[in-house]
């Protein structure tokens, strides 16, 4: 008797981890954690492989459900099919075990540094500085734990005072943990991390670096957590 045999009609996890299991795969998939669309050239040159190879990684990938593509004339782009997706990439990548062999040129280097200390994790803030705001939150108030994670009353005024309006009710939860894969501690996600990140950007707290998902703190942004969460929420 096999897998299929014993849960009939069951989901088949199986296929799930036979997709992720491949190393090109992965890697688009972790690619695809900055929240943005890439062509399969783009994604290839990432990966390090041939054009039909990277299509036919995103074929099967596009197939399971696992990201969604549009066309623009000619052209075809991916990204991960929804922010539930993002977060179990993001969660596998937290569980899994770290390379053994770790990256030794100066610029690899720089760029590993780059995303530990801060990076969008599909449409939230990670990273460092994702875990130092959220832990700086809580110590305010703004967040409670005590019964799974939840936006208090002092969070949702502060968000007001930041022009930010709880959006409105979904599928997707307010607010909800993701455990952070470099600092194996929690950073906020779910809708307010969303609308937190955005935030970030357009009122030019965060600029990305280059074209990978890292972001560095502006001197803008420094200024600003350190005023609204005390200085404990850029200390990365």
């Amino acid at each position: 008797m096999n897998s299929h045999d014993t849960h009939p009609g069951g989901p088949d996890l199986a296929s799930l981890a036979a997709l992720l299991a491949d190393g090109t795969r992965a890697g688009f998939c972790l690619a695809l954690l900055d929240g943005r669309a890439w062509t399969a050239t783009e994604l290839a040159r990432h990966a390090g492989v041939a054009a039909s190879t990277a299509t036919g990684h995103l074929n099967r990938l596009v197939g399971s459900g696992l990201l969604t593509q549009e066309r623009q004339g000619r052209h075809r782009y991916v990204r991960l099919a929804d922010p539930e997706t993002a977060d179990l990439i993001e969660k596998l990548a937290s569980m899994a075990p770290r390379r053994a062999d770790p990256p030794r040129s100066l610029p690899a280097v720089n760029r590993s540094r780059a995303l530990a200390r801060a990076r969008t994790c599909y449409d939230h803030l990670a990273g460092a500085l994702g875990v130092a705001i959220t832990e700086a939150m809580t110590d305010r108030g703004m967040l409670d734990w005590e019964h799974g994670l939840a936006l208090t009353g002092d969070g949702t005024a502060w968000l007001a005072e930041l022009g930010i309006a709880l959006p409105p009710a979904t599928r997707r939860p307010p607010v909800r943990s993701c455990l952070d894969w470099t600092e194996r501690r929690p950073h906020l996600a779910g809708a307010v991390g969303a609308a937190l990140c955005r935030h970030a950007f357009d009122a030019g707290w965060i600029t990305r670096i280059g074209t990978s998902r890292a972001v560095a703190l502006t001197d803008a942004g420094k200024h600003a957590l350190t005023d609204r969460l005390g200085p404990a929420a850029v200390e990365t």
